[in-house]
């Protein structure tokens, strides 16, 4: 027998989950369906970044609303999610990214943007002291910080859970039709209802995005982590660069966390990656020549996740341009962790009240349909 619900959510990331919540919360009763487990994938083995530095800035708007909830994430989901506020800071490493730092802090200014800060040398050293002498300043966002990942996307499915959402691990979503005004699906030996969908499968949204007639150019990507032994406390900020690929975080237990885009190669039909060693090598190469106290550390564990990146690294977000009561939420192209709690309050307000004040038209699946002007 099919099951009635008010929402039927595809995908158990961090994204599916806030949404699944901030649905329960507008007084509905979604299914949260995931294939795996919450979290199996991206938003649970990534960088943990909570991030407005640096966005894209079509997607501020969205991040700036997450950044909020993220202050009152103990408020919202009892539990902190071991989430920390010590910044987070760009390094301009010569004269030139400087200056472009320089114009990027202008450009957001002129926007009504003011959470990137221009920073020079000597305030650099102060929130950065380790980092080398050669860096003339960078950019810092103040507010930002770190949380951590798996266990925020638990946090957020057993919070939706407890609030009465129903939720099915281990079962993929499958045969996804309409069928007199619902969207109905199948999960194992189940079957559900409800006239709202939300695509928020991550890797494999594309998928069901392109078999409802909409598809998008995606592509499955796998970006790699490392870990560190543990080196004496020397840092507080995330730091990224401008120029080269880098994240870099240290934890209380002095192990540094190192990331910053490079990729394995993903396999998400067997869920498997496997990692390029000779790219995680120029991420070590890169700490190495930046801050001079990790060059007697080693790499303890290296691993990487699944997700989509998006052809113009923006996230699809937002109601389907072909069928009622489908809604997109994916592609979030290495950076959607600190945008899940914004996202799924804004997916919510779409759903249930048809739009919302945060500013996100510009994340429309729309984007990728050819121009019929």
């Amino acid at each position: 027998m099919t099951k009635l619900v008010d929402a039927i959510v595809v995908g158990g990331g961090i994204h599916g989950c806030s949404t699944a919540l901030h649905l329960c919360l507008a007084g509905m009763k979604p299914v949260l369906i995931e294939k795996d487990y919450a979290g199996r994938h991206a938003s649970g083995v990534n960088a943990g970044g909570v991030r407005q530095l640096s966005r894209h800035i079509p997607e501020i708007p969205l991040s700036i609303r997450s950044m909020d909830i993220w202050e009152r994430i103990q408020e919202l989901l009892d539990d902190d999610c071991s989430f920390e506020s010590h910044g987070q800071v760009l390094v301009a490493e010569d004269a030139a990214e400087l200056e472009a730092c320089r114009a990027r802090v202008a450009e957001l200014n002129a926007l009504g943007f003011t959470h990137e800060e221009l920073i020079d040398a000597h305030e650099l050293r102060r929130l950065v002291p380790a980092v080398a002498e050669t860096c003339p300043g960078g950019v810092v966002s103040r507010r930002d910080g770190a949380a951590n990942p798996a266990q925020t996307t638990t946090a957020f499915r057993r919070k939706a859970s407890a609030l009465g959402a129903t939720v099915r691990e281990g079962v993929a979503a499958n045969n996804i039709r309409q069928r007199n005004g619902l969207w109905q699906v199948d999960a194992g030996t189940e079957s559900f209802a409800a006239p709202v969908l939300v695509n928020a499968a991550g890797a494999w949204a594309g998928r069901i995005a392109a078999a409802l007639g909409e598809p998008v150019p995606v592509e499955t990507v796998a970006p790699m982590l490392m870990i560190t032994s543990r080196v004496p406390h020397f840092i507080d900020p995330v730091v990224i660069l401008r120029g080269r690929k880098l994240s870099f975080k240290q934890f209380a237990n002095g192990t540094v966390l190192i990331g910053g885009g490079h990729l394995a190669t993903a396999d998400q039909d067997r869920n498997e990656t496997v990692l390029d060693w000779s790219s995680l090598a120029v991420s070590a190469r890169t700490v190495f020549e930046l801050f001079p106290i990790m060059r007697g550390a080693t790499i303890v564990r290296a691993w990487a996740g699944i997700e989509a990146r998006t052809q113009d690294d923006l996230p699809v977000f937002g109601p389907s341009g072909r069928h009622k009561g489908l809604y997109h939420q994916f592609g979030f192209s290495l950076h959607g962790f600190q945008l899940g709690p914004g996202a799924g309050a804004v997916m919510s307000e779409l759903i249930v009240n048809g739009g919302s004040q945060t500013r996100v038209g510009d994340l429309g699946i729309g984007r990728f349909s050819p121009s019929t002007s």
